[in-house]
């Protein structure tokens, strides 16, 4: 596995909007850091919904034959993961959602206590935006609520979070802040 392999996941329907401009900058930053990339759109794949059958226990795997093998391979090659998703709610959207619980098996090993994460060594990063202005957007639980989602998945897999990215105010904020853009360019110098 070649030590600088990133995923990166665009968990918004809007392939041009805040979400997306995040993570289009964090690949550009990443390619010029020497990553190789992967990258997948979640609205784009076929994704059932969770059955709760829980046979992915056993196997280490779901069961259901969708995208869902594609994005398993995907994340066991890389050792960044970049998910960016919008704040639907004070959550993430439900296509997010739905790859978490399928990804449930192969991202965690059930144990008397906590569950055991099975992608120890990665990392991840979280893109979110919101219309919320901050810092309303956290005060009230929009972004955080998100990033708080996110965050579960991701520790409960054994990754250690790189860095939380949230664009607020996106209905007045039509370009990405210039402070926002360097935070997430900075994170692969």
């Amino acid at each position: 596995m070649n030590k600088k392999h990133l995923l990166a996941i665009l968990g918004s329907p809007h392939q041009q909007g805040p979400t997306a401009q995040m993570l289009n900058l964090a690949v550009s930053a990443a390619k010029s850091a020497g990553y190789t990339i992967s990258e997948i759109n979640l609205y784009e794949m076929e994704l059932a919904p969770c059955k709760g059958c829980l046979a992915c226990h056993s196997s280490r795997e779901c069961v259901l034959d969708d995208d869902i093998k594609t994005i398993t391979k995907l994340l066991k090659e890389a050792n960044l993961i970049l998910l960016a998703a919008p704040v639907y709610w004070a959550n993430v959207p439900a296509v997010v959602k739905n790859m978490f619980d399928r990804l449930c098996g192969t991202s965690m090993e059930e144990t008397a206590t906590f569950p055991k994460g099975l992608f120890p060594g990665k990392k991840y990063m979280f893109f979110t935006a919101c219309h919320t202005p901050a810092p309303f957007c956290h005060l009230f639980r929009q972004s955080s609520g998100a990033i708080r989602n996110a965050d579960e998945f991701f520790k409960t897999a054994g990754m250690k979070c790189a860095g939380h990215f949230v664009w607020d105010n996106t209905k007045k904020k039509k370009e990405m802040p210039k402070r926002l853009a360097k935070r997430i360019e900075r994170s692969f110098s």
